[in-house]
């Protein structure tokens, strides 16, 4: 019976253990997350969603005050056009997460970014071009491109002097997506690196509608893989989402793909930046609690728990302080729907907003609990303590399961006398 351990990732003319952490924001995926990935002869993520943020906890930075204080002037404007990032700051905050990272990488593996391109931060091309270059500076080994098609992405970048020497890869669904970013990107002969196939199983921001159980990830592989033969393209897959032990891992593994990307186990790992009382709540969920919804701004369905503080919440839009999900306009959904609301509801001072919700305060915040499908699996991969509370696992630990694991087991940790909550 085979194990994870039996294969190997190829990139480049390098081998790696074929177990992807996936790059989890607002930092959930942690440096250390991803640097314990990379010790252990994988590949982690590190997330540049609301890098000025994660810089201000990091590092001591005052990006998110400083630009709140810029457009303090906005705050109880409805409209938000005018609120802007300064790209060599966001350009410096990256460099310095970023770079902080690879300075303390231990290890044969890789540590990659994960950079959503729904992210459009009121100017969609220009910050996007920024986050790339300035990671690429701060010598990442990787950027996965996930959140969108990110067809002009390579384009942005094809300029730098590490556009073919980092890994690139892209996040798709279908085999139709891929087929338009190869179509994109054949004139600058520059294929990408590796090809994440995520399947609707998965958690947070969803590549599916809401028709998402109609679909499954095996099949999906098996429409990629004909397609890559068919056309003689060699691009190695990582499939993604849903993949809960090391035998759903070499089930992919033996019919082609070259890895897998593993999330969720994580999310209740010492190394993962939730607070720990969130890693309770993932423990607790049962099936019941894990949702897809529609609140978020960027348009596409997310997976959660539906206890979750974001859903109904009516804050104020933090668009001054954070404005992530700005489009090229200055406009995001949630401003929107807040809008109506207040407008609607005169006589309240926080009106429910139920349709949308402001992704950026409430994961800042921690208060959005995305997951991926099996999370109420969690409870099974670890002990039940006499407080009530679950056992909190290492990253080593998990990440080693997957590798070494057999017949659908996991291996539970030893046990502890207590958890701190």
């Amino acid at each position: 019976m085979k194990r994870v351990d039996d294969f190997r990732l190829r990139l480049g003319n390098k081998e790696y253990v074929p177990i992807m952490i996936g790059g989890m924001g607002v930092d959930i995926s942690t440096s250390e997350l991803a640097l314990e990935a990379a010790r252990l002869g994988g590949i982690g993520h590190i997330s540049d969603a609301m890098v000025q943020d994660v810089s201000d906890r990091k590092f001591d930075t005052t990006f998110v005050k400083d630009k709140t204080k810029l457009y303090k002037f906005n705050i109880n404007n409805m409209d938000k056009a005018v609120v802007q990032f300064d790209l060599e700051r966001l350009a410096e905050a990256t460099r310095l997460h970023v770079g902080a990272t690879m300075a303390a990488k231990k290890g044969d593996g890789l540590i990659f970014v994960n950079c959503m391109e729904k992210l459009t931060m009121n100017a969609p091309k220009e910050t996007l071009r920024t986050r790339l270059s300035s990671a690429l500076d701060a010598g990442i080994d990787g950027i996965t491109m996930s959140a969108g098609l990110h067809l002009g992405s390579f384009e942005l970048i094809k300029d730098h002097p590490r556009f073919r020497e980092a890994k690139l890869g892209i996040i798709v669904s279908s085999v139709r997506a891929l087929q338009l970013f190869l179509r994109k990107v054949a004139k600058l002969n520059r294929l990408p690196d590796f090809i994440i196939v995520e399947g609707p199983l998965a958690g947070g921001h969803l590549g599916f509608g809401f028709d998402w159980k109609n679909y499954d990830l095996h099949l999906i592989i098996d429409e990629i893989l004909a397609y890559l033969r068919q056309e003689n393209i060699d691009i190695p897959l990582i499939a993604a989402g849903g993949v809960f032990t090391g035998s759903d891992a070499v089930a992919f593994l033996e019919k082609g793909v070259a890895g897998v990307q593993v999330a969720t186990r994580f999310t209740v790992t010492h190394e993962c930046g939730m607070p720990e009382s969130v890693k309770q709540e993932y423990f607790r969920a049962s099936e019941e609690d894990i949702i897809v919804n529609g609140i978020s701004p960027t348009g596409y369905p997310m997976r959660m728990l539906k206890s979750t503080p974001a859903i109904g919440s009516g804050i104020r839009p933090g668009c001054e302080s954070y404005g992530y999900l700005l489009d090229a306009t200055g406009n995001c959904a949630y401003i929107n729907s807040y809008n109506r609301e207040v407008l609607a509801n005169p006589e309240m001072k926080n009106p429910p907003v139920m349709d949308k919700t402001c992704l950026c305060t409430h994961m800042r915040n921690y208060n959005c609990w995305t997951c991926g499908h099996y999370t109420y699996r969690l409870k099974d991969t670890t002990h039940k303590l006499a407080d009530g509370n679950y056992q909190v696992l290492s990253a080593e630990h998990v990440f080693k399961d997957y590798q070494f694991s057999v017949d659908n087991q996991i291996a539970l940790p030893e046990r502890q006398e207590s958890v701190a909550a």
